[in-house]
Protein backbone atom coordinates (compact mmCIF):
# COMPACT_ATOMS: atom_id res chain seq x y z
CA UNK A 1 0.00 0.00 0.00
CA UNK A 2 1.05 3.42 -0.48
CA UNK A 3 0.62 5.88 2.02
CA UNK A 4 0.35 9.61 2.27
CA UNK A 5 1.17 11.08 6.01
CA UNK A 6 -0.46 15.00 5.17
CA UNK A 7 0.42 18.05 7.56
CA UNK A 8 -1.18 21.57 7.24
CA UNK A 9 -0.17 24.82 6.75
CA UNK A 10 -0.18 26.65 10.14
CA UNK A 11 -2.84 29.14 9.47
CA UNK A 12 -0.03 32.27 10.00
CA UNK A 13 3.32 31.82 7.95
CA UNK A 14 5.28 29.08 6.49
CA UNK A 15 6.78 26.69 9.87
CA UNK A 16 10.49 27.07 9.97
CA UNK A 17 10.76 23.20 10.17
CA UNK A 18 8.79 19.73 9.42
CA UNK A 19 6.78 18.23 11.86
CA UNK A 20 8.49 15.72 13.90
CA UNK A 21 5.49 12.97 13.74
CA UNK A 22 5.43 12.75 9.98
CA UNK A 23 8.71 11.01 10.39
CA UNK A 24 8.06 9.23 13.29
CA UNK A 25 5.58 7.70 11.58
CA UNK A 26 7.28 7.08 8.68
CA UNK A 27 9.80 4.88 10.88
CA UNK A 28 6.97 3.30 12.41
CA UNK A 29 5.49 1.94 8.69
CA UNK A 30 6.35 -2.00 8.16
CA UNK A 31 8.75 -1.71 5.41
CA UNK A 32 6.74 -3.51 2.73
CA UNK A 33 4.36 -0.42 2.27
CA UNK A 34 5.75 3.32 0.65
CA UNK A 35 4.98 6.29 2.49
CA UNK A 36 5.32 9.87 1.59
CA UNK A 37 5.23 13.35 3.26
CA UNK A 38 3.68 16.18 2.16
CA UNK A 39 4.12 19.20 4.47
CA UNK A 40 1.57 22.60 3.54
CA UNK A 41 4.10 24.77 4.95
CA UNK A 42 6.85 23.63 2.22
CA UNK A 43 4.84 22.72 -0.25
CA UNK A 44 1.49 24.86 -0.56
CA UNK A 45 -0.98 22.61 -2.69
CA UNK A 46 -5.18 23.81 -2.85
CA UNK A 47 -7.49 20.85 -1.90
CA UNK A 48 -8.34 19.88 -5.86
CA UNK A 49 -4.32 19.87 -6.13
CA UNK A 50 -3.58 17.32 -3.38
CA UNK A 51 -6.87 14.85 -4.17
CA UNK A 52 -5.13 15.18 -7.61
CA UNK A 53 -1.91 14.18 -6.21
CA UNK A 54 -3.63 11.28 -4.35
CA UNK A 55 -5.21 9.63 -7.05
CA UNK A 56 -2.17 9.90 -9.84
CA UNK A 57 0.08 8.15 -6.96
CA UNK A 58 -2.28 5.76 -6.11
CA UNK A 59 -2.43 6.38 -2.53
CA UNK A 60 -4.65 4.08 -0.24
CA UNK A 61 -4.28 5.59 2.69
CA UNK A 62 -4.12 9.56 3.85
CA UNK A 63 -2.84 9.94 7.36
CA UNK A 64 -3.75 13.82 8.77
CA UNK A 65 -2.35 15.54 11.92
CA UNK A 66 -3.15 18.49 12.79
CA UNK A 67 -3.18 20.78 15.67
CA UNK A 68 -5.67 22.91 17.33
CA UNK A 69 -5.21 25.89 14.87
CA UNK A 70 -4.82 23.95 12.04
CA UNK A 71 -7.57 21.57 12.32
CA UNK A 72 -10.13 23.53 9.73
CA UNK A 73 -7.77 23.56 6.90
CA UNK A 74 -7.27 19.64 8.12
CA UNK A 75 -11.02 18.79 7.56
CA UNK A 76 -11.20 20.56 4.56
CA UNK A 77 -8.71 18.43 3.36
CA UNK A 78 -9.40 15.47 4.58
CA UNK A 79 -13.69 16.50 2.98
CA UNK A 80 -12.00 16.46 -0.35
CA UNK A 81 -9.34 13.25 0.22
CA UNK A 82 -12.90 11.35 1.28
CA UNK A 83 -14.85 12.36 -1.34
CA UNK A 84 -12.39 10.82 -3.77
CA UNK A 85 -12.93 7.78 -2.06
CA UNK A 86 -9.72 7.35 -0.79
CA UNK A 87 -9.83 6.11 3.29
CA UNK A 88 -8.23 9.18 5.80
CA UNK A 89 -7.52 8.66 9.29
CA UNK A 90 -6.67 11.83 11.31
CA UNK A 91 -4.53 12.10 14.85
CA UNK A 92 -3.00 14.79 17.08
CA UNK A 93 -3.99 16.79 20.37
CA UNK A 94 -6.98 18.13 18.39
CA UNK A 95 -8.14 15.23 17.40
CA UNK A 96 -7.57 12.80 20.62
CA UNK A 97 -9.52 15.95 22.81
CA UNK A 98 -12.23 16.07 20.47
CA UNK A 99 -12.65 12.94 18.55
CA UNK A 100 -16.36 13.32 17.72
CA UNK A 101 -16.11 16.06 15.85
CA UNK A 102 -13.84 14.45 13.81
CA UNK A 103 -15.83 11.75 13.74
CA UNK A 104 -19.07 13.31 13.06
CA UNK A 105 -20.72 12.38 16.30
CA UNK A 106 -21.02 16.04 17.45
CA UNK A 107 -23.99 17.06 15.19
CA UNK A 108 -21.35 18.10 12.14
CA UNK A 109 -19.77 16.08 9.06
CA UNK A 110 -17.75 13.59 9.77
CA UNK A 111 -14.25 14.23 8.48
CA UNK A 112 -12.33 11.14 9.29
CA UNK A 113 -12.96 7.39 8.61
CA UNK A 114 -10.57 6.51 11.42
CA UNK A 115 -8.74 8.74 14.80
CA UNK A 116 -6.12 7.80 16.20
CA UNK A 117 -6.02 9.02 19.72
CA UNK A 118 -3.18 9.93 21.82
CA UNK A 119 0.61 9.01 20.89
CA UNK A 120 0.13 6.86 17.73
CA UNK A 121 3.57 5.09 18.36
CA UNK A 122 1.77 1.53 19.22
CA UNK A 123 -1.00 1.86 16.99
CA UNK A 124 0.14 3.22 14.03
CA UNK A 125 1.48 -0.60 12.48
CA UNK A 126 -2.26 -1.59 13.20
CA UNK A 127 -3.83 1.31 11.43
CA UNK A 128 -1.92 0.64 8.45
CA UNK A 129 -2.18 -3.28 8.60
CA UNK A 130 -6.03 -2.52 9.17
CA UNK A 131 -6.48 -0.27 6.14
CA UNK A 132 -4.64 -2.35 3.57
CA UNK A 133 -7.30 -5.19 4.23
CA UNK A 134 -10.05 -2.62 4.07
CA UNK A 135 -10.85 -3.11 7.62
CA UNK A 136 -9.95 0.46 9.27
CA UNK A 137 -11.71 0.60 12.60
CA UNK A 138 -13.07 4.26 14.30
CA UNK A 139 -11.09 4.56 16.81
CA UNK A 140 -7.38 3.48 18.11
CA UNK A 141 -6.01 3.95 21.29
CA UNK A 142 -3.12 2.26 22.95
CA UNK A 143 -4.41 0.53 25.73
CA UNK A 144 -2.58 -2.18 28.84
CA UNK A 145 -4.32 -5.55 29.56
CA UNK A 146 -6.90 -4.20 31.79
CA UNK A 147 -8.22 -1.11 29.14
CA UNK A 148 -6.43 1.61 30.34
CA UNK A 149 -4.74 4.12 27.95
CA UNK A 150 -0.83 3.31 28.10
CA UNK A 151 1.72 5.69 27.25
CA UNK A 152 4.46 4.71 24.64
CA UNK A 153 7.82 3.51 26.35
CA UNK A 154 10.47 5.97 24.08
CA UNK A 155 13.22 3.94 25.60
CA UNK A 156 13.05 1.73 22.26
CA UNK A 157 12.94 4.85 19.83
CA UNK A 158 12.56 4.28 15.99
CA UNK A 159 15.77 5.17 13.78
CA UNK A 160 14.90 8.09 11.49
CA UNK A 161 17.09 7.83 8.54
CA UNK A 162 17.55 11.46 8.35
CA UNK A 163 21.00 10.51 6.39
CA UNK A 164 19.05 9.42 3.53
CA UNK A 165 15.64 10.74 3.56
CA UNK A 166 14.86 13.53 1.28
CA UNK A 167 14.21 16.78 2.98
CA UNK A 168 14.91 18.99 -0.07
CA UNK A 169 11.58 20.79 0.38
CA UNK A 170 12.65 22.00 4.03
CA UNK A 171 15.87 23.82 3.00
CA UNK A 172 15.47 27.37 4.73
CA UNK A 173 17.84 29.56 2.44
CA UNK A 174 15.10 31.44 0.34
CA UNK A 175 15.45 30.09 -3.28
CA UNK A 176 16.09 33.43 -4.76
CA UNK A 177 19.21 34.11 -2.42
CA UNK A 178 21.16 30.42 -3.48
CA UNK A 179 22.02 31.87 -6.88
CA UNK A 180 24.29 34.52 -5.14
CA UNK A 181 25.63 32.07 -2.81
CA UNK A 182 26.57 29.71 -5.78
CA UNK A 183 28.23 32.73 -7.06
CA UNK A 184 30.53 33.48 -4.15
CA UNK A 185 30.98 29.42 -3.76
CA UNK A 186 29.55 30.01 -0.59
CA UNK A 187 30.65 26.28 1.73
CA UNK A 188 27.21 25.64 2.47
CA UNK A 189 23.94 26.30 0.35
CA UNK A 190 21.46 24.33 2.48
CA UNK A 191 20.29 24.66 5.99
CA UNK A 192 17.81 22.77 7.54
CA UNK A 193 16.58 22.81 11.28
CA UNK A 194 15.34 19.16 12.09
CA UNK A 195 12.80 18.01 15.05
CA UNK A 196 14.34 15.18 17.40
CA UNK A 197 12.24 14.71 20.98
CA UNK A 198 14.49 13.91 23.46
CA UNK A 199 11.77 13.15 25.81
CA UNK A 200 7.60 13.07 26.23
CA UNK A 201 5.66 14.94 28.93
CA UNK A 202 5.67 18.02 31.40
CA UNK A 203 4.20 18.00 34.84
CA UNK A 204 3.66 21.80 35.47
CA UNK A 205 0.22 21.77 34.27
CA UNK A 206 -0.14 25.28 32.87
CA UNK A 207 -3.66 26.13 32.22
CA UNK A 208 -3.35 27.16 28.82
CA UNK A 209 -1.19 24.07 27.86
CA UNK A 210 -1.96 21.11 25.64
CA UNK A 211 0.99 19.13 26.51
CA UNK A 212 0.19 17.69 30.13
CA UNK A 213 -3.17 16.69 29.08
CA UNK A 214 -1.38 15.02 25.64
CA UNK A 215 1.69 13.84 26.64
CA UNK A 216 1.10 13.18 30.45
CA UNK A 217 2.81 14.87 33.44
CA UNK A 218 5.29 11.84 33.68
CA UNK A 219 8.07 12.49 31.74
CA UNK A 220 9.37 9.79 29.49
CA UNK A 221 12.98 9.85 28.19
CA UNK A 222 14.61 8.58 24.94
CA UNK A 223 18.40 6.79 25.80
CA UNK A 224 20.98 9.38 25.56
CA UNK A 225 23.02 6.79 23.05
CA UNK A 226 19.83 6.93 20.89
CA UNK A 227 20.08 10.33 20.78
CA UNK A 228 23.75 10.79 20.01
CA UNK A 229 23.19 8.62 17.35
CA UNK A 230 20.74 10.54 15.74
CA UNK A 231 22.91 13.55 15.95
CA UNK A 232 25.82 11.88 14.60
CA UNK A 233 23.65 10.93 11.58
CA UNK A 234 23.02 14.58 11.16
CA UNK A 235 26.66 15.91 11.28
CA UNK A 236 27.50 13.03 9.20
CA UNK A 237 24.97 14.38 6.55
CA UNK A 238 26.06 17.84 6.51
CA UNK A 239 29.32 17.21 6.05
CA UNK A 240 28.45 14.64 3.34
CA UNK A 241 25.53 17.07 1.25
CA UNK A 242 27.98 20.40 2.21
CA UNK A 243 25.10 21.72 3.85
CA UNK A 244 24.44 23.22 7.50
CA UNK A 245 22.34 21.75 10.17
CA UNK A 246 20.61 22.90 13.35
CA UNK A 247 18.18 20.69 15.82
CA UNK A 248 15.02 21.82 17.32
CA UNK A 249 14.66 19.52 20.86
CA UNK A 250 10.90 19.41 20.99
CA UNK A 251 10.46 18.30 24.32
CA UNK A 252 8.36 20.79 25.61
CA UNK A 253 11.27 21.25 29.01
CA UNK A 254 14.32 20.01 27.70
CA UNK A 255 15.94 20.66 31.00
CA UNK A 256 12.59 19.48 33.22
CA UNK A 257 15.00 16.73 34.74
CA UNK A 258 18.09 18.31 35.33
CA UNK A 259 20.53 15.60 36.24
CA UNK A 260 18.86 13.83 33.16
CA UNK A 261 19.41 16.54 30.93
CA UNK A 262 23.23 17.06 32.22
CA UNK A 263 24.23 13.57 31.60
CA UNK A 264 22.64 14.15 28.02
CA UNK A 265 24.51 16.79 27.04
CA UNK A 266 28.02 15.55 28.54
CA UNK A 267 27.68 12.96 26.60
CA UNK A 268 26.64 14.67 23.31
CA UNK A 269 30.26 16.79 24.47
CA UNK A 270 32.35 13.64 24.66
CA UNK A 271 31.03 12.23 21.21
CA UNK A 272 31.37 14.79 18.94
CA UNK A 273 27.97 15.02 18.57
CA UNK A 274 27.36 19.07 19.03
CA UNK A 275 25.13 20.56 16.26
CA UNK A 276 23.98 24.08 16.84
CA UNK A 277 20.66 23.68 18.50
CA UNK A 278 17.79 25.24 20.15
CA UNK A 279 15.40 23.65 22.72
CA UNK A 280 12.75 24.84 25.28
CA UNK A 281 13.54 25.44 29.34
CA UNK A 282 11.81 26.82 31.48
CA UNK A 283 13.44 30.35 33.46
CA UNK A 284 13.34 29.00 36.76
CA UNK A 285 15.36 25.80 35.32
CA UNK A 286 18.28 28.08 33.73
CA UNK A 287 19.44 29.52 37.37
CA UNK A 288 21.93 26.49 37.04
CA UNK A 289 25.17 27.77 35.68
CA UNK A 290 26.74 24.02 35.26
CA UNK A 291 23.47 23.79 32.94
CA UNK A 292 24.15 26.37 31.40
CA UNK A 293 27.76 26.11 30.46
CA UNK A 294 27.03 22.54 29.50
CA UNK A 295 24.31 23.69 26.96
CA UNK A 296 26.71 25.90 25.38
CA UNK A 297 29.22 23.72 25.14
CA UNK A 298 27.24 20.77 23.51
CA UNK A 299 25.95 23.41 20.69
CA UNK A 300 22.98 25.48 22.30
CA UNK A 301 22.20 28.43 20.42
CA UNK A 302 18.99 29.78 21.34
CA UNK A 303 16.65 28.99 24.03
CA UNK A 304 13.20 29.53 23.81
CA UNK A 305 11.67 30.49 27.22
CA UNK A 306 8.00 30.79 27.99
CA UNK A 307 8.02 34.02 30.24
CA UNK A 308 4.09 34.63 29.13
CA UNK A 309 4.13 37.60 31.35
CA UNK A 310 6.03 40.32 33.75
CA UNK A 311 2.88 40.50 36.13
CA UNK A 312 2.97 37.61 39.06
CA UNK A 313 -0.38 37.88 39.20
CA UNK A 314 -0.92 36.80 35.39
CA UNK A 315 1.39 33.95 35.94
CA UNK A 316 -0.61 32.76 39.29
CA UNK A 317 -4.08 32.84 37.16
CA UNK A 318 -2.63 30.35 34.46
CA UNK A 319 -0.94 28.22 37.65
CA UNK A 320 2.72 29.28 36.49
CA UNK A 321 3.61 30.81 38.99
CA UNK A 322 6.85 29.02 39.45
CA UNK A 323 8.27 32.14 36.87
CA UNK A 324 9.51 34.77 39.04
CA UNK A 325 9.88 37.52 36.24
CA UNK A 326 12.04 39.60 38.49
CA UNK A 327 14.60 36.64 37.50
CA UNK A 328 14.31 36.88 34.54
CA UNK A 329 17.10 39.52 33.41
CA UNK A 330 18.99 37.31 35.17
CA UNK A 331 18.39 34.35 33.30
CA UNK A 332 18.94 36.13 29.92
CA UNK A 333 22.21 37.69 31.24
CA UNK A 334 23.58 34.37 32.39
CA UNK A 335 22.32 33.10 28.50
CA UNK A 336 24.05 36.05 27.11
CA UNK A 337 27.34 35.99 28.98
CA UNK A 338 27.97 32.58 27.03
CA UNK A 339 26.67 33.43 23.95
CA UNK A 340 23.09 31.67 23.83
CA UNK A 341 20.30 34.19 23.21
CA UNK A 342 16.95 33.79 24.34
CA UNK A 343 13.71 33.47 22.34
CA UNK A 344 11.15 35.20 24.78
CA UNK A 345 7.48 34.56 24.52
CA UNK A 346 4.60 36.71 26.02
CA UNK A 347 1.00 36.16 26.36
CA UNK A 348 -1.14 39.47 26.18
CA UNK A 349 -4.83 39.40 27.17
CA UNK A 350 -4.40 37.34 30.38
CA UNK A 351 -6.76 38.71 33.34
CA UNK A 352 -4.84 41.20 34.93
CA UNK A 353 -3.79 42.58 31.83
CA UNK A 354 -4.74 46.68 31.42
CA UNK A 355 -4.39 48.74 28.27
CA UNK A 356 -0.37 49.54 27.60
CA UNK A 357 0.83 46.21 28.25
CA UNK A 358 2.64 46.04 25.08
CA UNK A 359 4.44 49.34 25.80
CA UNK A 360 5.30 48.27 29.74
CA UNK A 361 6.76 44.33 28.34
CA UNK A 362 8.97 46.12 25.88
CA UNK A 363 10.19 48.95 27.78
CA UNK A 364 11.34 45.59 29.96
CA UNK A 365 12.72 43.79 26.68
CA UNK A 366 14.60 46.79 25.95
CA UNK A 367 16.68 46.47 29.10
CA UNK A 368 17.25 42.68 28.34
CA UNK A 369 20.06 41.33 26.10
CA UNK A 370 18.99 41.62 22.44
CA UNK A 371 16.83 38.06 21.68
CA UNK A 372 14.00 37.42 20.20
CA UNK A 373 10.48 37.96 21.65
CA UNK A 374 7.59 36.38 20.49
CA UNK A 375 4.35 37.95 21.34
CA UNK A 376 0.37 35.84 20.82
CA UNK A 377 -2.91 36.69 22.67
CA UNK A 378 -4.24 33.88 25.16
CA UNK A 379 -6.20 31.30 23.62
CA UNK A 380 -8.67 28.70 25.17
CA UNK A 381 -7.76 25.42 23.96
CA UNK A 382 -10.09 22.67 24.29
CA UNK A 383 -9.81 19.89 27.07
CA UNK A 384 -7.49 22.55 28.60
CA UNK A 385 -8.83 23.59 32.46
CA UNK A 386 -8.55 27.48 30.80
CA UNK A 387 -11.16 26.20 28.44
CA UNK A 388 -13.36 24.88 30.74
CA UNK A 389 -12.72 27.80 33.54
CA UNK A 390 -13.38 30.20 30.80
CA UNK A 391 -16.76 27.78 29.89
CA UNK A 392 -18.27 27.66 33.37
CA UNK A 393 -17.99 31.42 33.69
CA UNK A 394 -19.85 32.37 30.09
CA UNK A 395 -16.43 34.67 28.81
CA UNK A 396 -16.41 32.32 25.38
CA UNK A 397 -17.31 34.34 22.98
CA UNK A 398 -16.16 31.52 19.59
CA UNK A 399 -17.21 28.46 21.67
CA UNK A 400 -15.60 26.28 18.53
CA UNK A 401 -12.82 28.85 17.57
CA UNK A 402 -10.86 27.01 15.49
CA UNK A 403 -13.30 26.17 13.21
CA UNK A 404 -13.06 29.26 11.86
CA UNK A 405 -9.25 29.85 12.39
CA UNK A 406 -8.73 34.30 12.74
CA UNK A 407 -4.94 34.13 13.96
CA UNK A 408 -4.17 37.05 16.72
CA UNK A 409 -7.99 37.31 17.21
CA UNK A 410 -9.51 36.36 20.84
CA UNK A 411 -11.95 33.72 21.55
CA UNK A 412 -12.83 34.96 24.67
CA UNK A 413 -13.81 38.51 26.94
CA UNK A 414 -10.98 39.52 28.87
CA UNK A 415 -11.38 41.18 32.29
CA UNK A 416 -9.92 44.84 31.66
CA UNK A 417 -9.38 44.87 28.10
CA UNK A 418 -11.60 44.32 24.81
CA UNK A 419 -10.93 41.56 22.74
CA UNK A 420 -10.00 44.06 19.86
CA UNK A 421 -7.69 46.18 22.39
CA UNK A 422 -5.78 42.91 22.99
CA UNK A 423 -5.56 42.17 19.24
CA UNK A 424 -3.83 45.66 18.78
CA UNK A 425 -1.56 45.15 21.92
CA UNK A 426 -0.28 42.62 19.97
CA UNK A 427 0.47 44.11 17.04
CA UNK A 428 2.21 46.77 18.57
CA UNK A 429 4.70 44.24 20.37
CA UNK A 430 5.49 43.04 17.02
CA UNK A 431 5.42 46.06 14.88
CA UNK A 432 8.18 48.08 17.56
CA UNK A 433 9.77 44.77 18.61
CA UNK A 434 11.42 44.42 14.59
CA UNK A 435 11.06 47.99 13.80
CA UNK A 436 14.61 48.91 12.09
CA UNK A 437 14.93 51.05 14.78
CA UNK A 438 14.84 48.29 16.98
CA UNK A 439 17.06 46.21 15.22
CA UNK A 440 19.53 48.90 14.78
CA UNK A 441 19.26 48.90 18.57
CA UNK A 442 19.86 44.77 19.35
CA UNK A 443 23.00 44.98 16.83
CA UNK A 444 24.42 47.90 18.61
CA UNK A 445 23.71 46.00 21.51
CA UNK A 446 26.35 42.93 19.82
CA UNK A 447 28.58 45.71 18.75
CA UNK A 448 31.97 43.99 19.87
CA UNK A 449 30.82 40.47 18.95
CA UNK A 450 32.26 38.77 15.55
CA UNK A 451 30.71 39.55 12.68
CA UNK A 452 29.00 36.10 11.98
CA UNK A 453 27.64 37.06 15.08
CA UNK A 454 25.59 40.05 13.88
CA UNK A 455 24.95 38.63 10.34
CA UNK A 456 23.09 35.25 12.29
CA UNK A 457 21.20 37.71 15.08
CA UNK A 458 20.24 40.39 11.88
CA UNK A 459 18.56 37.42 9.47
CA UNK A 460 17.44 35.67 12.70
CA UNK A 461 15.47 39.05 13.41
CA UNK A 462 14.49 39.32 9.62
CA UNK A 463 12.95 35.13 9.80
CA UNK A 464 10.96 36.06 13.08
CA UNK A 465 9.79 39.36 12.30
CA UNK A 466 8.10 37.05 9.65
CA UNK A 467 5.77 35.11 12.21
CA UNK A 468 3.37 38.47 12.37
CA UNK A 469 4.16 40.03 9.34
CA UNK A 470 4.41 37.59 6.85
CA UNK A 471 7.25 37.59 4.09
CA UNK A 472 6.63 34.87 1.54
CA UNK A 473 8.59 35.35 -2.11
CA UNK A 474 11.33 38.03 -3.15
CA UNK A 475 9.55 41.30 -3.03
CA UNK A 476 8.41 40.97 0.22
CA UNK A 477 12.07 40.01 1.44
CA UNK A 478 13.06 42.86 -0.58
CA UNK A 479 11.16 45.07 1.24
CA UNK A 480 12.43 43.97 4.44
CA UNK A 481 16.18 44.60 3.58
CA UNK A 482 15.44 47.75 1.88
CA UNK A 483 13.80 48.99 5.49
CA UNK A 484 16.60 47.87 7.02
CA UNK A 485 19.39 49.04 4.74
CA UNK A 486 21.15 50.72 7.19
CA UNK A 487 21.57 48.39 9.58
CA UNK A 488 22.14 45.42 6.83
CA UNK A 489 25.13 48.08 5.51
CA UNK A 490 26.40 48.47 8.65
CA UNK A 491 27.02 44.54 9.30
CA UNK A 492 28.33 44.27 5.85
CA UNK A 493 30.83 46.70 6.71
CA UNK A 494 31.66 45.27 9.67
CA UNK A 495 32.00 41.84 7.99
CA UNK A 496 34.83 43.23 6.17
CA UNK A 497 36.69 45.65 8.78
CA UNK A 498 36.12 44.02 11.82
CA UNK A 499 35.17 40.40 11.16
CA UNK A 500 36.67 39.55 14.74
CA UNK A 501 35.16 41.71 16.96
CA UNK A 502 36.75 44.62 19.39
CA UNK A 503 39.56 42.78 21.13
CA UNK A 504 38.38 45.63 23.93
CA UNK A 505 35.47 44.00 25.10
CA UNK A 506 33.19 44.96 28.20
CA UNK A 507 32.23 43.23 31.03
CA UNK A 508 29.41 41.03 29.31
CA UNK A 509 31.74 40.26 26.27
CA UNK A 510 34.90 39.56 28.44
CA UNK A 511 32.71 37.22 30.67
CA UNK A 512 32.04 35.76 26.79
CA UNK A 513 35.53 35.24 25.82
CA UNK A 514 36.55 31.80 24.42
CA UNK A 515 33.08 31.28 23.99
CA UNK A 516 32.39 32.75 20.13
CA UNK A 517 29.88 31.06 18.45
CA UNK A 518 27.46 31.15 15.58
CA UNK A 519 24.32 30.83 17.04
CA UNK A 520 21.21 29.66 14.55
CA UNK A 521 17.76 31.08 15.04
CA UNK A 522 14.37 28.57 15.15
CA UNK A 523 11.98 28.89 17.69
CA UNK A 524 7.18 24.90 18.16
CA UNK A 525 4.12 23.89 20.44
CA UNK A 526 0.74 24.35 20.25
CA UNK A 527 0.95 26.27 23.92
CA UNK A 528 -0.23 29.57 21.72
CA UNK A 529 -0.69 29.90 18.04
Amino acid sequence: MRILLYNPDNGVTANFMPHLWMFLLQALTPPRHEVLLIDGNTQPMSDAEIVRFVLAKGIGLVGIGAMTRMIAKAYRVADAIRAAGVPVVMGGPHVTELPEEALGRDGGPRHADAVALGEADETWPKIVADAARGALKERYLPVDAFGQERKPDIQSYPKIPWDSLDINQFNRIPGFVRPIMEHFRCPWETFHIIPIESGRGCPYGCEFCTVTGFFGDSIRFRSNQSIVEELLRLKARARRTKGQVAVFFVDDNFAINGKRTKSLLRDIIAADAQVSWVGQISANLLRDEELVDLIADSGGRWIFIGMESLDPANLASVNKSFNKPGEYAAVLERLARRNIYAITSFIFGLDNDTPGVAERTLSRIREWPPGLPVFGQITPFPATPLYTRLEKEGRLTRPKHWLDFAPFHMAHTPLHLTASEVQDEVQYAWRNAYSPVATRRAIDAIAKEPAAYKISHLIARMFFRGIYFPQKGAWAWLKVIVENRGTVFHVIRESFTNWHGSAAAGTVETARAGRTRLPLSAGNSERQP
